[in-house]
């Protein structure tokens, strides 16, 4: 389904809600390409300093770019998803929702990524369903 054939409204929407996720996860790559403190503190206190901070801050820098692509907004999504759910496992199991003093800001911004991404993955199911399709049919390519 092409972006356009949407009304206004769900457009509007959806792209408050790419733009919402894309940029905490563009926010959060200046931290983590950085290796600021705190970015280093937290992949070291789940023991996956340096190559977990890098790695999933190139995928973060995918799904930004695919959230902010409308055809492959639902592949953003599907990788916002998956990424910050390891965000949030983490927090709930080893970092706490409070991390050196931030008052949970952290927690909360990837709250806030999961529930954009979730809602653009349902309110996209239709494009995330052929896209899958396409993709696991490699003929078409």
């Amino acid at each position: 389904m092409e972006p356009n054939k949407y009304s206004t409204t769900k457009r509007v929407f959806l792209w408050m809600l790419q733009l919402t996720a894309a940029g905490i996860f563009l926010q959060t790559l200046f931290f983590k390409f950085t290796a600021a403190p705190e970015s280093v503190y937290i992949f070291e206190t789940v023991g996956m300093e340096p190559y977990g901070r890098i790695g999933s801050g190139i995928v973060e820098l995918m799904a930004s770019v695919f959230l902010l692509w409308p055809r492959r907004a639902w592949l953003g999504a599907a990788l916002g998803l998956g990424t910050i759910s390891g965000a949030i496992f983490f927090h709930l199991t080893t970092l706490g929702i409070e991390v050196q003093g931030d008052g949970g800001t952290l927690f909360y911004l990837a709250l806030t990524v999961f529930v954009c991404c979730l809602a653009i993955l349902i309110l996209r199911r239709k494009e995330a369903i052929k896209g899958v399709k396409d993709l696991l049919n490699l003929n078409s390519y």
